[in-house]
């Protein structure tokens, strides 16, 4: 069993809180008016969404009234996600949660959750990675 780290938060936590951040800046809300809603100060709110405080079960029933989503909508996607502090080479957590994080990547998915034909989707997508593609091959 691994030690844990108290200081580190806990990927459950850090997780809930990615998911916090995102439905709230997909809905337009500041931390200042989310914390108005729920009864704490902005502060605790940016705590709750860097996963350095926990969220408990009433506050986060009362979060997926405020942000209108089911309670369940903040652990989509955890069971796919490992459970351990360190990560693997190949993990593309740090990425995706620093793409959340991102005024412009809550935009993009925003945009993109929004086409719903497959084919377009998937043009869009080939049309990123050319383009990501093009930027580091200058790079080098």
């Amino acid at each position: 069993m691994q030690k844990v780290n108290p200081r580190v938060p806990n990927p459950v936590d850090m997780h809930v809180g990615s998911r916090i951040r995102l439905r709230r800046q997909l809905m337009k809300m500041s931390q200042e008016k989310l914390g108005d809603e729920l009864g704490v100060t902005f502060q605790q709110v940016q705590k709750y969404e860097r996963g350095a405080n926990r969220v408990g079960a009433s506050r986060l029933y009362r979060l997926s009234r405020v942000l209108e989503v089911p309670v369940q909508f903040f652990f989509e996607d955890l069971a796919d996600k490992p459970m351990v502090s360190g990560m693997a080479e190949d993990d593309q957590t740090p990425i995706v949660y620093n793409f959340i994080q991102s005024s412009d990547g809550v935009s993009l998915a925003e945009a993109f959750s929004k086409i719903s034909d497959a084919k377009v989707r998937r043009r869009v997508l080939e049309l990123v990675r050319t383009l990501a593609a093009e930027e580091d091959e200058l790079a080098h």
